[in-house]
């Protein structure tokens, strides 16, 4: 289990796009989106039904309570689009990059 941070302690910065690359390249699935201030990081998450898009959502909900960074979420029946982007910094920030990393632990393998 990967310990938590406590991000509101620490001084964000938008990665460069250069950092942003190399951080991608160690997340499945993850692309960026958008430009600007609306660039971010977005996986596409599929499940089998309903029930369990919803315990996913709601898995990520308690990782984004306790890490306090908040996705945006596009829940649909048998998926669920993951985006993230610090609105504070105008772009992609290390927090953004521990938060995906948490969230594909929710379905890694044992």
């Amino acid at each position: 289990m990967l310990p938590k941070k406590d991000w509101s302690t620490q001084a964000r910065r938008a990665l460069t796009a250069t950092e942003v690359v190399a951080k991608l390249a160690g997340l499945q699935g993850w692309q960026l989106s958008g430009d600007g201030a609306n660039v971010a990081i977005e996986k596409t998450f599929r499940f089998a039904n309903y029930h369990e898009t919803m315990a996913f959502v709601n898995a990520v909900a308690f990782i984004a309570h306790v890490q306090d960074h908040h996705p945006d979420l596009s829940v649909h029946y048998n998926r669920c689009v993951v985006r993230l982007n610090t609105h504070d910094v105008g772009g992609i920030s290390a927090t953004d990059i521990d938060c995906a990393t948490r969230i594909d632990a929710l379905l890694a393998a044992p």
